[in-house]
């Protein structure tokens, strides 16, 4: 069993490419093993900054021989068809074997292929995956037509210790030759020796080189293990999981020596591991003077701009510390390189310390004119417009939110996009909101018109939290029903993958809203009173009715990871008229604990024997009504008990419901089962009797009828 080892050594990948690349190139390489009728005992990926890698260990020296049969003519056909076969095989009759089968004998070709040698093979693969790998963005450099995320510098491939014979012509922009384009697949793979000086290329080696500046020297290596404690001497840690905790250690240590703890943030984390191949982490100061600012500003200047980890005290509030990542060993254990970040960081928070100063001298309720200019989007007009509706949107919702007040939300509606005419939100636009209630607080608005302005956006995804104060929710839920409503009555719904204004995740952010708040609404109303400003008002039912399906379907998105079912979800909504998300939830919920039931899957069962049997005779009699059950031609013990039972449950059903009693209805229904198991054990639904036939139809028609007004069992599976 042998080794192979590949190494891509290029410039600076980018840190959001650098997980999914490794990944894809260990992919690939096992595919590509598979199609040679190869495995490997060990298949393993590495990224770095600057080096994509991949080990296989445990291949086998060759691939597995073959036997090839072909099968050929009877043995008693014409000879030109004898001789025809022999020509296509190059075998002689004597070499082929005459077979009996049972329509007489048959001549079959059989040969052994012998496999080839792992070494001969590799260069095919590790070109072919080189030229197949996907990036996101990749590059042409020089005057090279190979494209690549990065200009690439050298390929190290070896197996059992030797480099592979092979390379990658890059080709010149200059070259016409359409072979030497190599983003497209070919068979063909030039060897060292066929090569033509006219055109670039990188030959397989076995030379690697360490850090850029530590250890930039060519290093020749034999083996993984040899390669990766030469690397290690050469200040490269090879492993992204082993710098990233060593990143987070020494972080984290740092903090603690001065009492303090690193603000939790795993983006981050990931970014920095993704920047660093020989990771150093120190720790430096904040000026005092800037410690007057928001924390999200400091936070959000320091990790968006310069990739620092912030530090807390241990009561939570920032402290006047930042721990940066260096990817440097230096003389004066990094003395330099943190004043040259402390520099930096002093110009940034300078900067926004002066957006902060000439921000606060224009009150929002003047800065809301100036959304005049912002444009929302071309059919749906500018943000004012925007604000507008959701002043008069958020008013609305009030009523169906405890707590809220209408003037408070028609306030906070109203200021809420007032904050993107700001500096501090034109230089860190992930700020918006949040400064808009900032700035909300100190011109003196009421605390619960600046917690809506902050919190408006929100959530922005299933782990951001969602708001609980009403004047909050009413505004955030204004925000985002607009948003649907106004897309989808201009026709821009999402479709497949493609959703460029997020109205998926706006729906979620709505049900979010609704359902963990307890929000009694309409959802049906509130989106008729959003599609209200548009000219097409008149379909607005109809938009209403497409966005409600765009909610059922992201409803089951939503409560997907809480183990609820889809179909469970589509009985409810197949009823029709239910927009109460609160009321459909436990509706939901009660539905699935009584399918969980010995009753309620039994009585599942007899609803569909009931639904097939009047769905096949009531298409042979052409008709879909057989009218009420006639009392007085139930014959039977069993059908005069079903009837009674049906009556029962009917007259159980409308007062829990009413109530929103769900578990008590499913309890009601529960009480049908033993009747209807009789019904059908005993009693002939097709009987000879015309009379007897429809009324029992009948009979069928108010079991299914009756099931029906909980939920609509027909879309139930399993």
């Amino acid at each position: 069993m042998a080794e192979f080892l590949l190494e891509l050594f290029s410039e600076e990948i980018p840190a959001r490419m650098q997980a999914r690349a490794a990944e894809d190139l260990k992919r690939l390489f096992g595919a590509a093993l598979d199609g040679a009728g190869l495995t490997a005992d060990r298949l393993e990926s590495f990224v770095t900054p600057r080096r994509l890698v991949l080990v296989a260990d445990g291949l086998p020296t060759a691939q597995p021989d073959v036997t090839e049969e072909r099968k050929g003519p009877k043995a008693d056909a014409p000879q030109q068809a004898i001789d025809g076969f022999l020509k296509a095989t190059g075998l002689t009759l004597d070499q082929c074997e005459r077979r009996e089968t049972p329509k007489g004998p048959v001549w079959y070709a059989v040969s052994q292929k012998q496999g080839e040698a792992t070494e001969t093979l590799l260069p095919r693969i590790a070109y072919e995956l080189i030229c197949n790998l996907s990036w996101p963005k990749s590059m042409r450099w020089n005057e090279n037509r190979f494209r690549w995320v990065r200009p690439l510098h050298r390929i190290l491939a070896i197996y059992e210790g030797k480099p592979v014979n092979g390379l990658v012509r890059l080709g010149r922009s200059d070259q016409e030759t359409a072979t030497i384009g190599f983003a497209s697949h070919t068979s063909m793979v030039p060897t060292i020796e066929d090569q033509d000086y006219e055109v670039n290329y990188l030959e397989y080696g076995n030379i690697t080189s360490g850090h850029r500046f530590l250890a930039p020297d060519p290093v020749e290596v034999t083996s993984f293990a040899d390669y990766r404690e030469k690397l290690r001497n050469a200040y490269v840690v090879l492993d992204r999981e082993e710098r990233k905790a060593l990143i987070l250690d020494q972080a984290t240590n740092l903090a603690a020596a001065e009492k303090l703890a690193l603000k939790d943030d795993p983006g981050l984390l990931e970014e920095v591991t993704g920047l660093v191949e020989y990771p150093v982490a120190l720790i430096g100061r904040i000026d005092d003077a800037f410690m007057e600012l928001p924390a999200e500003v400091l936070t959000t200047s320091m990790r968006s701009h310069q990739k620092y980890f912030a530090c807390q005290h241990p009561d939570g509030s920032l402290a006047p510390r930042f721990v940066v990542v260096a990817n440097m060993v230096t003389e004066d254990v990094g003395a330099t390189v943190v004043a040259g970040n402390e520099k930096v960081l002093r110009a940034r928070l300078s900067d926004a310390r002066f957006f902060w100063d000439q921000d606060r001298k224009i009150p929002l309720g003047d800065r809301v004119k100036a959304l005049a200019a912002v444009t929302f989007h071309e059919k749906l007009g500018s943000m004012e417009d925007k604000v507008a509706r959701m002043e008069a949107l958020a008013g609305d919702l009030a009523a169906a939110i405890p707590g809220c007040d209408a003037d408070q939300a028609r306030r906070a509606a109203r200021l809420a996009k007032a904050d993107l005419t700001t500096g501090m939100v034109g230089e860190f636009p992930e700020l918006q909101g949040l400064m808009g209630g900032y700035y909300a607080t100190g011109q003196g608005e009421p605390p619960a018109v600046a917690e809506a302005v902050a919190q408006h956006y929100s959530p922005l995804g299933p782990n951001d939290r969602c708001p609980t104060a009403p004047v909050a929710i009413a505004v955030a839920l204004a925000d985002k029903i607009d948003t649907l409503a106004g897309f989808f009555a201009i026709d821009e719904k999402p479709t497949g993958s493609r959703d460029p204004y997020a109205l998926r995740r706006a729906a979620l952010g709505i049900i979010r809203l609704i359902v963990e708040n307890g929000v009694r609404l309409s959802l049906g109303d509130a989106l008729k009173k959003a599609l209200r400003p548009y000219p097409a008002s008149n379909s607005g039912d109809a938009v209403a009715d497409d966005l409600l399906a765009f909610f059922a379907d992201r409803l089951k998105v939503a409560l997907r990871d809480r183990g609820v079912r889809h179909d469970l979800i589509d009985a409810v909504f197949a009823l029709g008229g239910e927009d109460d998300l609160v009321r459909l939830l436990a509706r939901v919920e009660a539905l699935g604990a009584f399918l969980g039931t010995d009753d309620g899957a039994n009585l599942l069962v007899a609803y569909r024997r009931a639904a097939n049997i009047f769905r096949i005779e009531s298409k042979k009699d052409g008709r879909q009504d057989y009218g009420a059950v006639n009392p007085a031609l139930l014959g039977e013990a069993e059908e005069k008990s079903l009837h009674a039972a049906l009556a029962k449950a009917h007259a159980a059903l409308e007062p829990l419901l009413a109530a929103e009693d769900f578990v008590g209805a499913m309890a009601a229904l529960a009480a049908l089962r033993t009747p209807v198991d009789s019904f059908f054990d005993k009693v002939t639904v097709n009987a000879d009797d015309p009379a007897l036939r429809v009324n029992r139809l009948a009979l069928l028609a108010d079991i299914t009828g009756t099931m029906n007004r909980v939920a609509d069992f027909s879309r139930v599976e399993g």
